[in-house]
C-alpha cells in the first residue's frame, strides 16, 4: 500500500527541486493557501487514488504535448479518470494532431520530470513557450489537486486561486476546452 501522510498546511522544510521551491515561494508570495501531503513516488493516476482520498479532492491529469515539428508545446490539464483522445484534443483547438513531448523537453522547459508534471510549473516558463490548455470539467471543481513539481508531493489549492492569482502571475492564461 502506498504511503501518504496526513494533510499538511505548511511548505516542506527541504525542497527536492528548484521547481518545487519556486512553486511554494510563488504560493507564499500570492498568499494562496494550500493543503499538501508527502507520499511514496506516484507517477500514474492509479497511484493517486490514496492521495486524492487523503486530500479530499481529485488529482488532475496533466499531459505535456507538442506538434509534429516539436515547435509548439501544450500543457493539458484534464480529469484524472478521463481518457486522453488526441483527435478530440486537436479538434477542440483546431490544430493538427499532437503527440507526447519528449521527457527532456519537459525537464528543460518546465523543470520537472514525467510523473511530476503540474500546471504550477508555469512559474518556470518565463518565456511563455508552453500554452496551458484546461478541460472545462476541471475548472468546475472548488479544489484543484496536483503535484508540487515532484512525484512525492501533492497538494490542493482553490481552483479560483489558480485561475485568478497563480496563472495570471506567471503570465499564462489557459485556453479552456471541452473534450
Amino acid at each position: 500500500m502506498m504511503y501518504v501522510s496526513e494533510p499538511i498546511e505548511s511548505k516542506p522544510l527541504n525542497f527536492y527541486t528548484e521547481l518545487q521551491k519556486t512553486i511554494y515561494e510563488t504560493l507564499e508570495t500570492l498568499e494562496i493557501g494550500f493543503v499538501r501531503v508527502n507520499n511514496d513516488a506516484a507517477v500514474t493516476m492509479e497511484d493517486c487514488v490514496e492521495i486524492s482520498r487523503q486530500l479530499d479532492t481529485a488529482i488532475v491529469k496533466t499531459l505535456f504535448l507538442c506538434n509534429r515539428q516539436k515547435t509548439v508545446f501544450y500543457l493539458f490539464v484534464t480529469a484524472g479518470d478521463k481518457p486522453f483522445v488526441t483527435k478530440d484534443f486537436s479538434k477542440a483547438l483546431g490544430i493538427s494532431r499532437v503527440s507526447f513531448a519528449a521527457p527532456e523537453a519537459l525537464l528543460e522547459m518546465l523543470g520537472t520530470r514525467v510523473g511530476a508534471t503540474t500546471v504550477l510549473s508555469s512559474a518556470a516558463d518565463k518565456e511563455n513557450k508552453v500554452q496551458i490548455v484546461m478541460d472545462r470539467a476541471v475548472l468546475n471543481s472548488k479544489w484543484f489537486g496536483c503535484t508540487d513539481g515532484t512525484t512525492t508531493g501533492y497538494m490542493k489549492i482553490k481552483t479560483e486561486d489558480l485561475l485568478n492569482k497563480y496563472l495570471p502571475f506567471t503570465k499564462h492564461m489557459p485556453i479552456v476546452i471541452e473534450v
